[in-house]
């Protein structure tokens, strides 16, 4: 038997009482009449050795009384075994998700980690399954359930050990949700083989640059607890460095190139002085021709940094002055001055402003590294070789059937092509370039405007967009657009979709180049797009994109597939070459290099050309602050307690059952019942006994 108050059982002491009252001297029955008693001290009934116990049945009858009351304030109830507990006494699961992204390269988290995972697998029985899951932008197993099961109960520690010892910190971005996700599926795949308790266990440093998007269309699995247990990086200043934009594009008069980096200070940071420089290197040395900045705790600061001398390896930028090393570089493609030419064709006047051609015009204007100069031509016309020497082709009007095929030849060849129709009657066009008769274009009906709505900000044009401060997209209205069956597309992706769910941007691959597709233009009748601040960006986007002009800014992060660009013959070998300098080959036919592990420069060779990409951390890592277990909670995951509430919560939960069981049982007044039954029949007892001991002939008192 349990009991909800039993503090009430000190209660039962007063059983006591009737002792002390059934031992007190009863004074006389009989009075006499005396003088005076004003000199006399009065003289209270008191215990002697003579008392003794009389009516011993009525003194445990008020006993008994006294502890049923007792009993009943202590609200007594017995345990009931609940449904939710009956498989308590079943071997549990537990997939240990162990956080090895970048921000776990702080001094310190690894092993607190590893020793972390190492005291949970000494927690298990020997009947209990376990696994270890490492996790980043993707996972890895370390231990599974089979191996874990296959060893024997005391080395199963070690063996965990064992495996952890052998694994590292990678440099990729923290992928939370999908981590998550991916231990319930573990999870679940052995549900009816094993239906015992099932828990997910996340050792992380649960910075807020944690991904969680994955869980927002997720439906938790019944029965699976999420159990956070955090490691905190001692206390320290941390500032990250991140590209923000080629100052080159928008700074048109300088006559030298500069980058703008952005140095973001954390807001528990402890230092607010730091030196931005060069690392001439190659990504491991200390900062060279460093300018010092100031950016206070909580703040960051967009610093133009000058290129200076392009016959010197400038390459990376380093950020000095901080304790957290780990995101302070970022690498850059060095800058250098080309010619680019730009073929529009379209039957339009350069100098009618209600045109795409007038737009165009004057967003390509050129800039310190790059000269540009755009070359209009008619659908119709004959092309010459000087049009052909044009990496990249706007296309706005249907063009005849010779000039199609001859246009599709140069992408097969590894040209970009950006189509913007003006109306439908570019189907036939389309159709052509990618060579699907048939292929046709409709005009959408629009009750008002459409605004792009699905964007993928990882592809390289939308990545420079990909901050949240620069990533809204629906201040920009179309009026007007096409529709495209995305099907009917050859070898295709679609980039951006209005919010009608029709395409808006679509890459389709050609040969060994790529057509853009617009479905809406940006001149003033079909969109806002023209008089945006995101339309210049992303035309550069489109042109770094298709190699027209070297990049800057490289949105590849860690992790990152690096495509071949299309103007490589990936028939012959491709060599590549990390930024440690070993070489990797690529088999014959492979578009894009997948082992980008660490941030650095990556040159791939094939068949005589040569293409760097320089691969950078994401700027989510560098978000340290904790993520906050209310947003998960949000998404509907049944989180546990942490640690040291576990033992409060578990108490908890049991008081709870208990108020439940007890409010079901209602012992309490068959307690209160005895005690009055026993009253009544004490009240009955104690009548009879005084009417006997009363004196003959005379009133009893």
């Amino acid at each position: 038997m349990n009991f909800l108050a039993p503090l009430f059982l000190l209660g039962a002491l007063a059983i006591a009482a009737p002792f002390v009252f059934h031992l007190i001297r009863r004074t006389t029955r009989e009075r006499t009449r005396f003088g005076s008693l004003m000199f006399l001290k009065p003289s209270p009934p008191r215990l002697t050795k003579r008392s003794r116990l009389e009516h011993l049945l009525l003194l445990l009858l008020r006993c008994l009384a006294l502890a049923l009351l007792a009993f009943a304030f202590a609200r007594p109830f017995f345990q009931e075994t609940s449904v939710q507990n009956s498989g308590s006494g079943l071997p549990s699961r537990t997939v240990v998700l162990i956080d090895a992204s970048a921000s776990m390269r702080r001094e310190g988290l690894w092993v607190t980690a590893s020793e972390r995972v190492a005291e949970l697998a000494a927690q298990a029985g020997p009947a209990d399954q376990f696994a270890v899951v490492t996790f980043g932008r993707g996972v890895n197993t370390l231990l599974n359930f089979e191996d874990w099961t296959a060893a024997e109960p005391s080395v199963r520690r070690a063996l965990a050990a064992e495996r952890l010892e052998a694994s590292t910190p990678s440099w990729e971005s923290t992928e939370l949700g999908g981590a998550v996700v991916t231990a319930s599926e573990m999870l679940l795949d052995q549900e009816a083989a094993n239906p015992g308790p099932r828990r997910i266990v996340v050792v992380s440093d649960l910075q807020a640059g944690s991904r969680t998007d994955a869980l927002s269309s997720f439906e938790w699995p019944k029965g699976v607890q999420l159990v956070l247990s955090p490691v905190t990086a001692r206390a320290g200043t941390n500032a990250s460095v991140q590209l923000v934009a080629d100052a080159a594009d928008s700074e048109q008069s300088r006559a030298e190139p500069i980058v703008r980096v952005r140095v973001t200070n954390a807001a528990d940071s402890r230092k607010e002085q730091f030196i931005l420089g060069w690392d001439e290197t190659g990504g491991t040395g200390p900062a060279v021709g460093g300018v010092e900045i100031y950016v206070p705790p909580g703040q960051s600061r967009v610093i133009s940094l000058p290129v200076g001398d392009l016959t010197r390896p400038r390459t990376a930028i380093v950020l000095e002055g901080d304790d957290e090393p780990f995101d302070n570089r970022i690498f850059i493609n060095p800058p250098e001055k080309r010619q680019v030419r730009v073929l529009y064709l379209g039957s339009e006047a350069a100098g009618d402003s209600r045109q795409p051609l007038f737009f165009l015009q004057r967003a390509l204007t050129g800039t310190a590294r790059v000269e540009l100069s755009v070359i209009a031509r008619a659908p119709d016309a004959a092309p010459t070789p000087e049009d052909a020497g044009g990496a990249l082709v706007f296309v706005t009007d249907p063009l005849p059937a010779a000039s199609a095929i001859a246009l599709r030849a140069q992408l097969e060849a590894g040209a970009t092509v950006v189509a913007a129709p003006k109306s439908a009657a570019f189907g036939p066009t389309l159709a052509a370039l990618v060579n699907r008769p048939g292929l046709a274009l409709g005009e959408a009906s629009l009750a008002n405007y459409a605004i792009l709505a699905d964007i993928d900000f990882r592809h390289p044009i939308f990545a420079a967009f990909a901050d949240p401060r620069y990533s809204d997209f629906t201040k920009i209205h179309f009026w007007a657009h096409r529709r495209v069956d995305p099907a009917t597309l050859p070898d295709h992706r679609v980039l951006a979709r209005f919010d009608s769910g029709d395409p808006a941007l679509v890459e389709i691959g050609v040969g060994q180049g790529r057509l853009l597709l617009l479905t809406s233009g940006w001149m003033p009748t079909d969109s806002q797009l023209a008089v945006s601040s995101k339309f210049v960006p992303l035309l550069y986007s489109m042109m770094e994109l298709g190699g027209v002009i070297p990049s800057v800014f490289v949105p590849y992060l860690t992790g990152d597939a690096l495509p071949l660009p299309a103007s490589v013959d990936v028939a012959a070998p491709t060599t590549v070459t990390a930024p440690d300098g070993t070489t990797t080959s690529l088999p014959a036919g492979a578009r894009s290099y997948a082992g980008a592990a660490v941030p650095g420069r990556y040159r791939l060779e094939a068949g005589g050309a040569e293409v760097t990409y320089a691969v950078n951390l994401d700027s989510a890592e560098s978000r340290l602050q904790p993520l906050s277990p209310d947003e998960l909670e949000q998404l509907g995951l049944p989180l546990a307690p942490v640690q040291a509430d576990a033992v409060k919560a578990a108490e908890r939960e049991v008081l709870l059952r208990g108020v439940e069981t007890e409010g079901r049982q209602k012992l309490w007044r068959w307690f209160v019942i005895g005690a009055l039954l026993i009253l009544l029949i004490e009240s009955g007892l104690a009548g009879l006994t005084a009417r006997r001991t009363a004196p003959s002939g005379g009133p009893t008192p």
